[in-house]
């Protein structure tokens, strides 16, 4: 009898040489990122707080232009001057690059609390011009563009490859719970006890969402650590000065749009955000008020729909893991949300309007999950940031296409525009389906056909 033999048959514990305890299990499920990953469960909740002040400020300023000027084009305005920071988004993908992300993301949510506080004061003791509301916009728009590509990437940095499915969908239900609660609470707080103190509950939630953070500091890579990297990267290149910001834009632009997926995913990016996304964030309060004839409460709980919607979408992509059908379930999933526009831009009756919302919400998490899991998959680790800041500008041009699109509803009427604006985005996913059929076949696993650094034909 060898051994080995000898040692399987004796008693337990007798002979045998004591080893390591075994590995916990990985949680699975809809949650596991959250139970494997305790820096990810601090990010996302900080993101939770983040996003709650930022869709109460979208609802209540929305709310405070629109009943002061009643003009379509001036609440177009303010839209456009809110989201213009987004145009920054390949600068700070080069930041995220660059620096430490913890740190970015500390300093974006510390700039939010002041400039939401700033509002919230004067809004308390007058009544603020609409010169005054534009400037606010901005203040919160430049809080939280800039820092999305380092919130975004820092995600894979916390949990790896494997789950960025799964924790980018429960990012995607922290933000879409606070759709849910931010809208409801705002519209309920202006019909209860006025827009300051609906502005205030925003600034208390920017504060938890920086506590939240505070801890984080620890798991992040260091700054000096960040920049050591970029050091070495130059001098294997020749050069004895880390790159240059502009040259790290211009590589880093280069080497994103070459790359034939990468590509695909941008450009439904700009298409969605050119044609329906501006409908959303600017003109939901002219759909509650003429078309629907509903209170502040009522635009509230409208926008609340989409975001249970959202939520529930969320979720079953969070349960779906690491799923094969990641291109096919952004593609399809996309132009179904389209389609769900034009029918809501068709319906005057209030039932109709809310359980289309609902369904709006539900199809939009294939397209807000799946934009930035996508394409830091198809990307290499070098330039992800940098990707997610094209990302960020292709999302920047909608303050412009709010203007466009302000125009022409002024013009047509919001109905009309909406739902040609979803007509022509559901074609444009066609077009795209035929010419690049491999983003709709890609599954993000790794050796995958169509991965990181495929090129254009």
């Amino acid at each position: 009898m060898t051994a080995e033999e000898q040692r399987e048959r004796a008693p337990r514990g007798a002979g045998r040489e004591p080893g390591p305890p075994p590995a916990p299990r990985a949680a699975t499920g809809p949650l596991s990122s959250l139970r494997n990953s305790p820096p990810f469960r601090l990010l996302w909740v900080s993101n939770l707080f983040f996003f709650c002040g930022t869709w109460t400020q979208t609802l209540i300023l929305g709310w405070l232009v629109f009943q002061s000027t009643h003009s379509e084009m001036l609440l177009a305005v303010f839209t456009a001057a809110r989201l213009a920071p987004m145009l920054l988004g390949p600068f700070a993908g080069v930041l995220s690059d660059r620096l430490d992300r913890v740190r970015m993301l500390t300093f974006a949510c510390t700039w939010a609390l002041v400039a939401v506080a700033a509002v919230a004061a004067m809004e308390s003791f007058f009544r603020v011009p609409y010169w005054a509301l534009v400037l606010g916009g901005l203040a919160v728009g430049l809080a939280q563009s800039p820092s999305q590509p380092a919130r975004f990437a820092l995600v894979l940095d916390l949990v790896g490859r494997e789950s960025l499915s799964n924790a980018n969908a429960l990012n995607a239900m922290a933000m879409n719970m606070t759709q849910v609660l931010g809208p409801a609470i705002g519209g309920a707080l202006i019909s209860a006890v006025g827009a300051p103190t609906a502005l205030w509950i925003s600034t208390a939630w920017y504060g938890v969402s920086l506590l939240a953070l505070r801890p984080l500091r620890r798991h992040a890579r260091p700054a000096h650590a960040v920049r050591a990297a970029h050091s070495a990267r130059a001098a294997d290149a020749g050069t004895r000065r880390p790159e240059s910001v502009g040259r790290m834009l211009r590589s880093g632009v280069r080497t994103v749009l070459t790359n034939r997926l990468a590509a695909g995913v941008l450009f439904v990016t700009l298409a969605a955000n050119i044609l329906l996304w501006p409908v959303y964030q600017g003109f939901m309060p002219v759909f509650a008020d003429e078309v629907l004839h509903l209170d502040a409460a009522g635009l509230g709980w409208l926008l609340t729909c989409s975001g249970a919607g959202g939520l529930a979408g969320s979720l079953v992509i969070a349960a779906l893991g690491d799923f094969r059908a990641k291109g096919g379930l952004f593609v399809i999933g996309t132009a179904t949300w389209a389609a769900l526009w034009a029918l809501f831009a068709l319906s005057h009756h209030t039932a109709l309007s809310f359980v289309l919302m609902a369904c709006i919400g539900l199809t939009s998490a294939t397209f807000g999950v799946l934009q930035s899991t996508l394409l830091l998959m198809v990307t290499e680790p070098a330039v992800q940031g940098r990707a997610l800041g094209i990302q960020e500008l292709a999302i920047g041009v909608m303050p412009l296409a709010s203007l466009g699109l302000g125009a022409s509803a002024a013009h047509a009427g919001v109905g009309t525009t909406t739902f040609v604006s979803a007509v022509l985005l559901v074609l444009l996913l066609l077009a795209l389906a035929a010419r690049v059929p491999q983003l709709l076949r890609y599954s993000g696993r790794e050796g995958a056909a169509g991965g990181p650094g495929q090129r254009v034909n």
